[in-house]
């Protein structure tokens, strides 16, 4: 199983894959017996992904399980926080002493589609017109980083998860910000680039 990109720090293992063809990933050594129904109807490349998380479990918690609970993944024994994300080829796990979202999203102009979802007018002043898709890409991955340490069904990406304004230059540092009428969470996110594809970390 050769590793595509190690982003691991101090706090947490941060570990990304990228599936090649002809690579042997067994269900039945892989996937845990309580996730069977969970992914029974899975499209052939979406249980690829599954399995590939499942297979860097196995390289780091042999003896760990991801189970879930209201769709939100957790590690049984729950001795860590973890986080997982996929877009085939890619599959990548985040395991941490702390809170942690991460997340990988393609590049793709389709997104200009969808911004009024999940960015207000006010937060876009910043971004440069002739490079719109990064930055957009940049903004839904950070608010799905986030989404994924504080999460709730009642939230929403636009109302409840904010980004600060940011430069391509500072992409190791990037404000955000979780909030509703109860809380106000300030973090820091850190984007990589890589295959067209943007990563993003968040740690609290």
């Amino acid at each position: 199983m050769p590793l595509y990109r190690d982003f691991s720090d101090n706090n947490a293992t941060i570990l990304v894959w990228k599936y090649e063809e002809g690579e042997e990933l067994n269900p039945d050594e892989l996937l845990e017996p309580e996730n069977a129904d969970k992914v029974k109807d899975y499209h052939p490349k979406k249980l690829l992904e599954v399995l590939m998380v499942r297979k860097l479990l196995k390289s780091l918690k042999p003896n760990s399980k991801i189970l879930y609970k209201e769709r939100e993944p957790y590690l049984s024994p729950k001795d860590a926080e973890i986080s997982i994300t996929h877009s085939f080829p890619f599959a990548a796990i985040a395991i941490s002493k702390n809170k942690i979202g991460i997340d990988i999203e393609k590049f793709n102009p389709k997104i200009l589609r969808v911004i009024d979802k999940f960015t207000y007018e006010n937060e876009r002043d910043f971004i440069p017109f002739d490079n719109e898709v990064t930055f957009y890409t940049i903004i839904w991955s950070v608010k799905e980083s986030m989404y994924k340490i504080h999460h709730s069904k009642h939230w929403s990406l636009k109302k409840h998860y904010e980004v600060k304004p940011f430069e391509l230059k500072h992409l190791f540092d990037i404000s955000c910000r979780v909030h509703d009428d109860k809380i106000s969470d300030e973090l820091k996110a850190s984007v990589k680039f890589f295959d067209d594809y943007c990563f993003t970390i968040v740690e609290e």
